[in-house]
């Protein structure tokens, strides 16, 4: 397979407030939270960023998806730099994260039409992907609610169809799973799997070390920034599981920097 994304020593640093000082317990004022992170992903791949909370996920992808600019490195995404040519990143990608809200006071109805209108969706594409999406994930009976009445869960797929409005073939999530009950986090999970029968190449970040055996081809290890280990996931499995495998290797890296 031919590789689709790279990815070359991105690093990121941010300035902590006082108060994130406190809750980091640390008196530095510098957090460098992606330290010289290199990796690559194959066109059609499923390729898992596996880390505690802190490790640096959530920032790596969001400088792959061009939502904040890497200090130092470089990506390309399907021939396009994220630094030199962001505008074509985004039209080739879909992204999720939780830490995106969706504007409360409208409905998904308008929401979807919104986002079809800025990728330039045919209207006959947009209403035809969006009837089979909205009632893929029980949207239907909810497309004229205001997103500020929805559950947690209902959001959560709302903003998950909203970032395939333009049938993207790279899709990036960013903890796809995280804070849903067990039926929503299931339905995710399934439509994870069907995207990956589709071909489609995905990213995704997670703790959850199930979802990453259901579905990875590949895993990267992040720890404190920097990627631990990178390969596919039965050569860093072997015999054992990916669990055990995980404080293995995370109890050897967090020891040599001690």
């Amino acid at each position: 397979m031919e590789q689709i994304i790279s990815v070359k020593g991105l690093k990121k640093t941010f300035t902590l407030t006082k108060k994130q000082q406190k809750i980091e317990k640390t008196k530095q004022k510098l957090k460098v939270a992606v330290n010289d992170l290199s990796f690559s992903v194959k066109k059609g791949e499923v390729f898992g960023l596996l880390g505690p909370n802190g490790a640096g996920k959530t920032t790596t992808l969001r400088m792959l998806s061009t939502l904040i600019k890497p200090d130092q490195g470089e990506a390309v995404i399907d021939g396009c730099s994220i630094i030199k040519q962001p505008d074509k990143v985004r039209r080739r990608i879909g992204f999720l994260t939780s830490e995106l809200k969706l504007e409360e006071f409208f409905t998904p109805n308008y929401l979807y039409d919104f986002f079809s209108d800025l990728f330039d969706v045919p209207v006959k594409e947009r209403e035809e992907r969006k009837k089979r999406l909205f009632e893929k994930f029980g949207i239907d009976k909810f497309a004229e609610v205001k997103v500020s009445d929805l559950s947690t869960g209902m959001k959560q797929k709302v903003s998950l169809v909203i970032s395939l409005v333009h049938n993207p073939e790279i899709i990036i999530f960013d903890e796809p799973t995280n804070g849903l009950d067990v039926l929503t986090a299931k339905v995710v999970t399934d439509f994870l799997v069907e995207l990956k029968k589709q071909g489609k190449t995905i990213i995704i970040s997670t703790h959850i070390f199930n979802l990453i055996e259901k579905i990875c081809d590949r895993v990267g290890i992040i720890i404190n920034g920097k990627m631990a280990v990178c390969d596919e996931l039965t050569k860093i499995v072997g015999e054992s599981t990916l669990e055990d495998r995980f404080f293995e290797i995370y109890e050897e890296t967090v020891g040599e920097t001690e």
